[in-house]
Parts: structure tokens; sequence; C-alpha cells
């Protein structure tokens, strides 16, 4: 399997600061999200989409992990990366630089459903109520709940089927905010797969704090 980590996001949220940089307990956020691929035999390649930065630690002494360009958004920096693969993977996962803490246990059901052939991705059901509104936030419908979740990452797809996204998002329309968006129009089936609410994404300064407890607690 070959991964791709889009990390080169501003961070505008946390004020500039390069979220995949930032230190948690002596490794960066961006060792943290990929090290459970590395502990993996059955990862090949790791592809880091990325404008600038060292990698250091356990990431700059593992063979299979290398960078490439960042692109101007999400999808681009997904798009550089699978297009700098070298390896002959037949499976293809996304993590995002930002989300420190995937679980092995979700990292490896995903792997297996999207060896079937289809789309896995990693989230957990929705336990608020949701609202969607219109452009100047009327509450136009509640959704049923029990339908929705919230997608995190990796989300793992066979590597033809991905290329196939990636060439239908390239031919129109805005870019996608996750890799499963890029596949949904296609008519392949897509299944959830239960993670954790430790899965988070840094994003604000908050979370950061909420990261660094949960290794103080050895809870991830």
């Amino acid at each position: 399997m070959a991964v791709l980590v889009p990390a080169a996001g501003i961070g505008v949220r946390m004020g500039g600061v390069r979220k995949p940089l930032i230190e948690l307990r002596g490794k960066s956020v961006l060792e943290w999200a990929v090290t459970p691929f590395l502990d993996r035999e059955d990862v090949v390649e790791v592809v880091v989409a990325m404008d600038a930065g060292d990698l250091g630690g356990r990431l700059g002494r593992d063979g299979r992990v290398r960078t490439t360009r960042g692109g101007g958004n999400r999808f681009e920096s997904v798009a550089n990366a699978f297009q700098s693969l070298k390896s002959d993977a037949t499976l293809v996962a996304v993590h995002d630089a930002a989300r420190p803490f995937p679980p092995p246990a979700a990292i490896d059901a995903c792997i297996r459903l999207a060896a079937t052939g289809i789309g896995a991705v990693a989230g957990i059901p929705a336990i608020d109520t949701l609202k969607r509104v219109s452009r100047n936030g009327a509450i136009v419908e509640t959704p049923a709940r029990h339908a929705l979740w919230y997608a995190q990452t990796p989300q793992v797809f066979p590597r033809d089927l991905f290329r196939t996204g990636l060439a239908h998002c390239r031919a129109g329309g805005p870019p996608p905010t996750d890799d499963a968006s890029m596949m949904e129009g296609l008519g392949t089936e897509i299944r959830m797969v239960d993670a954790s609410a430790t899965n988070l994404k840094i994003t604000r300064p908050e979370d950061v704090r909420i990261a660094e407890y949960l290794v103080e607690q050895r809870l991830v």
C-alpha cells in the first residue's frame, strides 16, 4: 500500500502556524500521523506533499518516506503525491498530516475493505444534531442523525479507482474537501469504518492542548 499525506496547508485558523510541524511531546504532529502506517509491513511508500520543512525523526530515517511539492489546496496536494508514486502498490491511502492519532484498528479495517475493491473511509457516527442552513444561516432542514457520520482519514481505495476519481475531479467542478467525494459520482461503493473521537484533526490552538492531554494520559 502507498500512503499520500497532504501537508501543505498554511494553518490560517492556527495563526499561520504550520500544523504538521507542531511538536507534541517530542514528536511532530506529522510524525505522530505517519508512524502507525510505518509500523505496517504492507506499507511500501509514503509521499508527503509539503513545500518546505525537515521531516526529521523516524520519518527522516525511513527510506519509504519522501516528499513532493504541495498544491494550492488539499486536492492538488493529494494529486501531486499520487503522481509522485514510484511503487506498484495496488492500494492508496490518504491521511491528513494534521490528524496525529489514526487508530491502527481503523487503518487495518479500511485496508481490508479496500482490498475487496471498494472504498473505505474512517469516521465516527454523528452524535450532535446537525442543521442544513441557507446562505444567511436560516435553518432549512434537520437531517436524520442516524444516517450521518463525521468523515476522518485514513481513506483507502484501490489504486485504479483512485486514479479515475482524480481524473473525474480534474474534468470540472470545485475541488473536493475529502477523497471519498471524488468517487461518490462514479457509482462505486464506499463504506464508513468506525474509528475514534481521538482521531482528531489539529485545526485550532485548543486542539493542540487536547492532543497533548491525550498523549499525557496515554489515551492514544
